[in-house]
C-alpha cells in the first residue's frame, strides 16, 4: 500500500462503553475498502462508573498522518482478537527462521505457554537446510514431521523413532500420519515421488509418480495429502494448479490454483486451498467453482504475506499460517500476525502474534489440539 492511500487509515476515535460487571469495547475501524471490522474486548471488572464517550477526528487530526496497518512492516493491531497463545492448545512448525540457526523448532503450547519443544540446527553438518513445514502430533504423543532435508518422527523425550533422510538433489516438505505406523511423504526431486513408508519397519510399502514440468526441486510441491477415498491431493506449486492422483499415478481430477502450497479434502467434498505468495485461502468445489474465498481484501488489519496452510475447524471456522520469513529484513518480523481464525463470514476471532514469551518465530503448520477429531486424520 502505497503513500498516497495513507490518509484512508485515519481512525475515528472509538466509542467506548463501560459497565459495572464488565468492560465492554466495541471498536469500528474503517477499511481501506470502507468495510468495517468489528472486534469485541472483553476485560477486567473495573469500578461502577457509566461512561458513554464518542468523538471524531478536527480537522486538524484529519491532517495529521496515520499509520497504515498494510505497511510492509506493520506490526499487528494493538489489540488482537482472541487470547493470544492461550486461546487453543497446539503444535506449531515454521519454516526459516534465519534469526535462529542453531535452533529451528516445533513447539507445543498449552494454556499460552510453551510446554514441550523440539529444535534442530538450520544446516545439517553437510550443509542440507533443516526447516519444519510440516508436523502432527499423534494420539501415542509421537510427534511426524518434515524438515526439507528429510522426514522423521520424535517421541514426547525427543528420542528419534524413525527417520528418513532425502536422498541428494531431493527435498522433502511434507509428511502425513497414515494411521500410527504408516506416513505419506512427498520426495521433490527428478522423477518426483509420493511415497508410503512403514515407520515400524523403515520400508517403503508404495511409490506413485507424480509428473512435473519443474526441473527445480525446490519449486515442485509442498504440502499433499491423502482424502478418504485413498487418492492424492498434490498443489503443483509453480505450476499454478491442484492435481488429485490415484496410488498409479493417474490424474482423476485438477483445478487451476496459483501458487498453489497446500490443499485438504473438506467433508463436504470440496477442497480447501491455500496460495502462498499469492496471498489467498479458497474453497474450490468438485465442479472447480470458488464457493468461498479470503484475500488481504477482507482483513485489512493483517498484513498477509504468504498463506502457507489452512484447515478448517468442526465449528465452521478456517484457521490460516500466515508465514512472514519470506521477507529477509527479521527486523520486521515481530508484531506481525502469525496464524488468525476467520468465521465463515471472515470475521476475524483469533489473531496470534507471539514473538516474545514465548516467540514462536514464522508460521508454515499449525495443529489445533481441541479438535474433536483424532490427530492421524487430516481430513478436515
Amino acid at each position: 500500500m502505497d503513500n498516497a492511500e495513507s490518509n484512508e487509515h485515519l481512525l475515528p476515535m472509538p466509542d467506548l462503553r463501560i459497565h459495572l460487571r464488565t468492560v465492554s469495547v466495541a471498536l469500528t475501524v474503517p477499511s481501506v475498502k470502507q468495510n468495517s471490522m468489528r472486534w469485541r474486548i472483553t476485560l477486567l471488572p473495573l469500578v461502577a462508573v457509566a461512561i458513554t464517550a464518542a468523538s471524531t477526528f478536527n480537522a486538524t487530526a484529519a491532517d495529521a498522518p496515520a499509520p497504515s496497518l498494510l505497511s510492509a512492516n506493520a506490526p499487528a493491531p494493538v489489540v488482537l482478537p482472541g487470547k493470544g497463545p492461550a486461546q487453543h492448545p497446539f503444535l506449531y512448525a515454521g519454516e526459516w527462521d534465519t534469526r535462529k540457526p542453531l535452533e529451528q523448532s516445533l513447539f507445543i503450547v498449552r494454556e499460552g505457554k510453551v510446554v514441550w519443544q523440539y529444535s534442530l540446527p538450520l544446516r545439517t553438518p553437510t550443509g542440507s537446510i533443516q526447516e519444519f513445514d510440516d508436523a502432527t502430533l499423534l494420539a501415542n504423543g509421537n510427534i511426524i514431521f518434515s524438515k526439507m532435508s528429510g522426514a522423521g518422527m520424535v517421541s514426547p523425550e525427543k528420542k528419534t523413532v524413525w527417520e528418513y533422510p532425502a536422498p541428494p538433489g531431493t527435498e522433502i516438505h511434507s509428511c502425513q500420519s497414515l494411521g500410527q505406523d504408516r506416513v505419506l511423504i512427498m520426495r521433490n526431486g527428478n522423477p518426483a515421488q509420493a511415497m508410503i513408508i512403514n515407520t515400524a519397519t523403515g520400508q517403503i510399502e508404495k511409490e506413485i509418480p507424480i509428473p512435473t514440468t519443474v526441473p527445480g526441486t525446490h519449486g515442485q510441491f509442498r504440502h499433499i495429502r491423502m482424502t478418504k477415498a485413498g487418492t492424492i491431493l498434490v498443489p503443483h506449486m509453480s505450476e499454478g494448479k491442484v492435481v488429485e492422483y490415484d496410488l498409479a499415478g493417474r490424474e482423476v481430477w485438477s483445478v487451476k490454483a496459483q501458487s498453489a502450497w497446500s490443499a485438504v479434502r473438506l467433508k463436504n467434498g470440496n477442497t480447501l486451498i491455500a496460495g502462498d505468495a499469492k496471498k489467498y485461502v479458497r474453497e474450490v468445489n468438485p465442479q472447480g467453482e470458488t464457493v468461498w474465498e479470503l484475500t488481504q481484501a477482507d482483513v485489512p488489519a493483517i498484513k498477509l504475506f504468504n498463506t502457507q496452510t489452512a484447515n478448517r475447524l468442526a465449528n465452521g471456522n478456517t484457521v490460516i499460517c500466515n508465514w512472514v520469513a519470506g521477507n529477509s529484513h527479521t527486523n520486521e518480523w515481530a508484531g506481525t500476525v502469525q496464524v488468525f481464525e476467520v468465521t465463515p463470514d471472515k470475521q476475524v476471532v483469533w489473531a496470534l502474534s507471539s514473538w516474545k514469551d514465548p516467540d514462536l518465530g514464522p508460521s508454515t503448520s499449525i495443529q489445533l489440539l481441541d479438535e474433536p477429531w483424532a490427530t492421524e486424520d487430516q481430513e478436515r
